[in-house]
């Protein structure tokens, strides 16, 4: 039946839909996912840009079916449950069918748990089994990883809620807490039953394994039927039943009647809202992205085993991964949660993986040199001296005598092909580079010095390699990864597994900096991913092995990252707005924000997409990235390591400071110290009020930006206490002579006046 419905999906070529874009066209001609699937320009991509106001959520949200679907037998994504920092992660089926369900193949390593299934009703129903009566999940207040679903079955409605205990001693064994509660109707009934071989005994409510050990424990109001492996109950309109099951069995009983479930969930709450409280905090005018920010913090950290920032959960990325795992710690430094990310931090410097060392060294030593301008924290960087030198040696003394490169590496962790690689080489550099400028900062200037010089010897060898291997009879021209020409320019980059791979390598060497935001080098792979099938939605593409998927088109947007990052830099805003939306409409399951690494651009059904192994910590990072850079970027524009350039409200979408709205940055950590700023629309009195705390460190430049919506520009500023600001011609004004907290009046007028 699914493949039927994809079928009929795909046969449709094009939908119509309403526009109003600067070409005054009056409607255009959406392409379906096929037709975008195989398109070498982002098509969807390029008409966001054409809409009136630019990208937003309400042009992708509708373009495909939501991620959906996964390959596991249980089909529809799971979601982990999980104190924050927890060991042991439990599951549930998100069509709140199942809890800890097993999806019984080899990918899905790691699993724990015993699996129940939810029935409902005197014919046993499955909870969930009919989407047309299933609402939900819901996370609550929109954001809390406390999970509510609705299902009617014969017109009786029940409700089902879920969380992860956190209180530590039952978060060390994944205690999750269900309650189960009749809405509508007389009268319904619950059953669960659990999936075990071996004996299990009931001990007054409390369900042990042949060890003794407890799997669960329930509440008042279920009638135990161990023979059979369940309990049930009847239910009233209003009532409720609660259970308690351990993920890992435990020595003792779980408190699980409805005092116990209340107590459990109001520790919970305050654990996940005081870790939301302790963050940078955003407001703007879309309350989605409120929630969205909010959510993929408590994401994240329910992804974290101890200090280890794990890839995912249940899955075989259950570990630590030093790109993805980097990026997610970083995106939380980004947050303000430095403590945190201080012992993340050290778990990263001393993993290693086998055959890509110096890939690892570089990204090491660009993630220490990023904390320590967020938190100038020169004593953390001297006590990690034995683990960061350890790598910088590794790249000073690996590099070969004849060609002055890194000796050859995997093409990448997929592809073992080895390689001269430049994105082994770049980022390397970058790693050399980098530190180098702290140790001047710290003032260890022969050290500074020494790696100075070698970096700039090294950037001069990877730049000339480059110039040999740049494929100039291509446009864009065609900058491989694999250097010298080994890796010839693809027309599709994901026609074909190995050419996919450049799309997900090349972002890291645009994060580098080897080549300059501005540079041709740098335009020229931006260029290349947008004309030749690198860009879905304005998120990276790859391409499976066939049969890894439903079809091999395929989104690995986590990868994505620093190609966003790169438009931020470059002031390419309405195209990294493109990213933005699509993430947040197509690159996560909806309502619960919940990313993969891959992800599918056709549909397997009317209903949904599949996405592969979620969630994704680096995924969630992807996104925080992508809000804070809208709001607060700190730059290395001058090319020396060192940031000196502060852009606020840079990049935020044109409809955040429509009339009436405001935009609101708390505690925001930066290269220079933390900034607060408040931004309040009333442009239709002609003005604009601001409120900004500067940071404590003077950046060399601060820029102010207030992206007006279409039609209004600023005229010019008033400085409380005396003094005015002419507007640049991008609507920026120069804040870089104020210091300390600022208040400006910013006076702005429609064109048409």
């Amino acid at each position: 039946m699914r493949n039927l419905r994809f079928q009929i999906w795909v046969i449709v070529l094009f939908l119509p839909v309403g526009c109003a874009h600067r070409n005054n066209c009056e409607s255009q001609m959406l392409p379906t996912p096929a037709a975008a699937a195989a398109a070498k320009a982002d098509v969807w991509g390029e008409l966001a840009l054409k809409q009136s106001g630019g990208p937003s959520y309400a042009f992708f949200e509708k373009l495909v079916p939501p991620l959906r679907y996964v390959d596991a037998w249980f089909h529809e994504y799971p979601i982990v449950l999980s104190a924050p920092g927890a060991p042991v992660k439990g599951r549930l089926v998100s069509d709140g069918s199942m809890i800890n369900a097993l999806a019984r193949q080899p990918a899905w390593a790691t699993e724990t748990g015993t699996p129940v299934r939810i029935y409902l009703g005197p014919r046993r129903i499955l909870f969930g089994s009919d989407p047309a009566h299933l609402d939900g999940p819901h996370c609550e207040n929109g954001y809390l990883p406390v999970f509510t679903l609705h299902d009617t079955v014969d017109g009786i409605r029940y409700t089902e809620r879920f969380f992860a205990a956190t209180d530590p001693d039952l978060a060390a064994h994944g205690v999750i807490y269900a309650q189960f509660t009749l809405d509508e109707g007389d009268a319904g009934r619950i059953e669960l039953q659990w999936e075990r071989t071996d004996r299990l005994t009931d001990d007054h409510g409390v369900l042990r394994d042949s060890n003794g050990k407890v799997l669960f424990s329930v509440g008042r109001g279920w009638t135990s039927r161990w023979a059979v492996g369940s309990v049930f109950g009847s239910l009233k309109k209003g009532e409720s039943l609660t259970i308690a099951i351990a993920t890992d069995p435990m020595d003792s009983a779980v408190p699980a009647d409805a005092a116990a479930f209340d107590g459990a969930h109001k520790r919970a709450v305050a654990t996940w809202q005081q870790l939301i409280d302790h963050s940078m905090q955003v407001s703007v005018p879309e309350p989605l992205v409120n929630d969205v920010w909010r959510s993929l913090i408590c994401g994240s950290y329910g992804l974290l085993n101890g200090d280890v920032m794990c890839y995912s959960a249940g899955n075989q990325y259950s570990h630590l991964y030093e790109a993805e795992g980097g990026d997610a710690a970083k995106s939380l430094l980004l947050w303000g949660r430095r403590d945190d990310v201080r012992r993340m931090i050290v778990k990263l410097l001393e993993f290693t993986r086998k055959g890509l060392e110096y890939h690892e060294a570089g990204l090491k030593l660009q993630l220490l040199a990023s904390y320590y301008w967020i938190t100038r924290d020169g004593d953390f960087v001297r006590q990690q001296a034995p683990l960061w030198q350890k790598e910088a040696d590794r790249i000073i003394n690996g590099r070969e005598k004849d060609s002055g490169l890194l000796p050859r590496e995997r093409y990448a962790a997929d592809i073992a092909t080895p390689v001269y690689s430049l994105n082994v080489d770049a980022n390397s550099w970058a790693g050399l580079r980098n530190m180098a400028a702290v140790l001047k900062e710290l003032g260890q200037d022969d050290d500074a010095k020494s790696g100075e010089a070698v970096a700039a010897d090294f950037r001069k060898t990877i730049l000339a390699a480059v110039d040999k291997s740049e494929r100039r009879d291509v446009q864009p021209p065609f900058i491989p990864m694999a250097l010298f020409g080994e890796e010839p320019p693809p027309d599709k980059i994901t026609g074909a597994r190995p050419g996919s791979y450049w799309t997900l390598m090349s972002p890291y060497v645009l994060g580098s900096g080897l080549f300059r935001y501005d540079s041709p080098q740098a335009t020229a792979i931006i260029q290349y991913l947008q004309q030749h099938m690198g860009l879905c939605m304005g998120m990276i593409r790859s391409r499976p092995d066939p049969g890894f998927w439903i079809d091999t088109a395929n989104i690995d947007d986590l990868y994505g990252i620093r190609y966003d990052l790169a438009l931020f830099e470059r002031d390419e805003v309405d195209r990294a707005l493109v990213g933005f939306y699509a993430k947040l409409a197509q690159g996560m399951t909806r309502e619960t924000f919940i990313s993969g690494e891959g992800t599918a651009i056709i549909p397997l059904d009317s209903r949904g997409r599949q996405m592969y192994m979620p969630p994704n910590s680096a995924g969630n990072a992807h996104f925080l990235d992508q809000l804070r850079y809208t709001l607060v970027q700190d730059w290395d524009l001058d090319d020396d390591g060192k940031p000196e350039t502060l852009r606020l409200l840079f990049a935020t979408p044109r409809q955040w400071l429509a009339e009436g709205k405001e935009i609101k940055v708390e505690h925001a950590p930066t290269a220079f110290g933390e900034i607060s700023l408040h931004a309040v629309s009333h442009v239709f009195n002609g003005k604009v009020a601001v409120d900004v705390t500067l940071p404590a460190i003077v950046p060399k430049t601060i820029l102010l930006r207030l992206r007006l919506p279409d039609g209004y520009h600023v005229k010019a500023a008033t400085v409380k206490g005396g003094g005015s600001l002419m507007p640049h011609p991008d609507d920026s004004l120069d804040l870089s002579a104020l210091r300390g907290h600022v208040q400006l009046d910013v006076r702005v007028y429609p064109l048409y006046r």
